[in-house]
């Protein structure tokens, strides 16, 4: 994983959007303001129960957050995990370089990216949304 000191860069990522794959995201969208970025592969079990918990922060306002798919056999199943969890944060559609760049190794994975887009914490597997609360 990256290190979560404050002083770590995050990785560049500009990435198609699930629901408008000609509509891309980057990394710069998210400066000045703390994100957490999560990456989740359809096929993972924690992760359907892991990403409610940061939903719900993200529809309370409570954080901002972009969830990056990985290890994905086509679209169509990261539409399915989406719309069976009514997801709301934003979806990104990542690929093998996209884990390589953020360290991926186990899913979920997720970064706090603080508003100079630096990496100040890190975390694999379930979060609840206290969990979640007190990383950032």
């Amino acid at each position: 994983m990256l290190k979560e000191n404050g002083k770590t860069s995050a990785p560049f990522f500009s990435l198609p959007k699930l629901d408008d794959p000609q509509q891309r995201i980057d990394l710069t969208s998210i400066k000045g303001k703390q994100t957490v970025v999560y990456f989740f592969a359809p096929w993972c079990s924690i992760c359907k129960y892991s990403m409610p918990n940061l939903d719900k922060l993200y529809k309370n306002n409570e954080l901002n957050a972009i969830a990056i798919a990985l290890d994905y056999p086509d679209i169509q199943s990261v539409h399915q995990f989406s719309e069976a969890l009514s997801l709301s944060m934003p979806i990104l559609l990542g690929d093998s370089t996209t884990a390589q760049n953020f360290k991926v190794k186990a899913y979920p994975t997720y970064y706090v990216i603080d508003e100079n887009l630096k990496v100040v914490e890190r975390s694999v597997g379930y979060s609840s949304e206290l969990g979640i609360k007190i990383r950032l």
